[in-house]
């Protein structure tokens, strides 16, 4: 069973999905914009259903005032078209939040871990508060059900310190839990259970670099099953060469454009989070149209396709020493890594030296959703193509955390 619903509420977006067969209800309360989003009078109730053999598709126009009416309102509309015992059938409620700092285990939500949330608010401004905000509400709809995080961050957390901590002074580290984290944990976990399957391996015998590619993009380099690097830092600013975000640059260039144009930090933040990246460099920040435009003759975009495609190789080489050589699979997900078969081709074009190889009309297949090994027969490292599915992990995670009968310890 597959149920999603999606409410624009105050400036967020909360997201409401019900999966398997057992009622979990999953909540993401992000800050996406939407047409509505923050016009709690015309606010619309967005709804799918793809359990049967086809799926069915409602909008509505529903006023809410907060995070509680959201959830009230979602679990009427559940009840009137799923079923009408939902609310009391409901067994656990799975919360995806993004910074959980040094958290390394989706945990039951305590007070404890909830004000951990808030320390890390100052970390992700905006996306931890509305978490709260959500995690604050289902406790009062759901009460006396069992609450779980699930952390974007928590699957990096095993990573040793030589790769999390920055050159800085060590007292940025203790004071402010300044060093890397790393992010999309969530999506890079489902990869590494998934092509272990595939390769008919258990998870904690896979050496993989994982590609989560889409809008916003990180790398992560798994050894043994857990992740040792990443590409995204103590911010998802940092790595590749994103939709709209930087990626790494030499941390001198802020401070010497807000000198040179007498921006102040907020506008230099907007600047690198939301103009820079393919958007900042062709003009768009979709890699599609980027393609097209690339075809066209348009020299900025083939500059920003170029820039994408190197960086995402040059990581892939980079994690290729960090795992000293022992890969056992490169994996490709997400929007551009599930998507793009040229993409694909042209990060691992030339990669025979790594023993990197694909073949090009499995490439080409595998589109669409598909999952599959897209690795030239010679290939000695296999190539894998994995859609995602966070809701799902999350999920499964949840329903680990409320099976194990006892509270997850959250602490490394």
């Amino acid at each position: 069973m597959h149920r999603k619903v999606r409410l624009p509420a105050s400036p967020q977006v909360l997201t409401s999905t019900v999966r398997s067969q057992r009622n979990l209800h999953l909540f993401n309360c992000s800050t996406r914009a939407y047409p509505l989003a923050g016009d709690t009078v015309n606010s619309n109730l967005q709804a799918k259903d793809s359990s049967g053999s086809s799926t069915k598709k409602w909008t509505e126009k529903v006023p809410i005032k907060d995070h509680v009416d959201a959830m009230e309102c979602i679990m009427g509309f559940l009840g009137d078209n799923v079923s009408k015992s939902i609310h009391k059938d409901v067994m656990a409620v799975g919360h995806r939040i993004v910074h959980g700092l040094d958290i390394h285990n989706a945990v039951l939500l305590d007070d404890q871990v909830v004000e951990k949330l808030r320390v890390a608010a100052t970390l992700a401004p905006l996306h931890n508060p509305p978490g709260l905000q959500g995690i604050a509400a289902a406790q009062k709809v759901f009460s006396g059900v069992p609450q779980v995080g699930v952390f974007d961050t928590a699957f990096h957390q095993t990573m040793p310190d030589f790769a999390y901590m920055y050159g800085l002074p060590y007292e940025y580290y203790e004071k402010h839990n300044v060093r890397r984290y790393g992010f999309h944990g969530t999506s890079h976990k489902y990869l590494v259970q998934t092509a272990a399957k595939m390769l008919g391996k258990q998870p904690e015998q896979l050496n993989a670099i994982t590609c989560h590619l889409g809008n916003g993009s990180s790398i992560a380099a798994v050894k043994n099953g857990v992740s040792v690097d990443t590409s995204m830092g103590l911010t998802p600013l940092e790595g590749l060469v994103m939709g709209t975000r930087s990626g790494d640059l030499d941390p001198a260039i802020p401070l010497f454009l807000m000198n040179k144009l007498g921006v102040s930090a907020k506008d230099m933040d907007t600047i690198l989070n939301k103009k820079s990246g393919l958007l900042g460099v062709s003009g768009f920040s979709d890699l599609r149209a980027i393609i097209d435009h690339k075809a066209e003759g348009n020299d900025r975009a083939r500059l920003a396709l170029d820039m994408f495609v190197y960086r995402v190789r040059k990581y892939i080489g980079a994690y290729t020493a960090a795992l000293s050589g022992h890969i056992d699979a490169v994996i490709f997900s997400a929007g551009i890594g599930e998507n793009s078969s040229i993409i694909r081709g042209l990060i691992c074009d030339n990669f025979k030296g790594m023993g990197i190889s694909v073949d090009g009309n499995k490439n080409k297949a595998t589109v669409g959703g598909a999952q599959g090994d897209i690795s030239a027969a010679d290939s000695k490292v296999k190539v894998l193509v994995v859609p995602t599915d966070e809701e799902l992990s999350i999920a499964q995670q949840t329903l680990e955390v409320v099976n194990s009968k006892q509270k997850v310890k959250a602490y490394a």
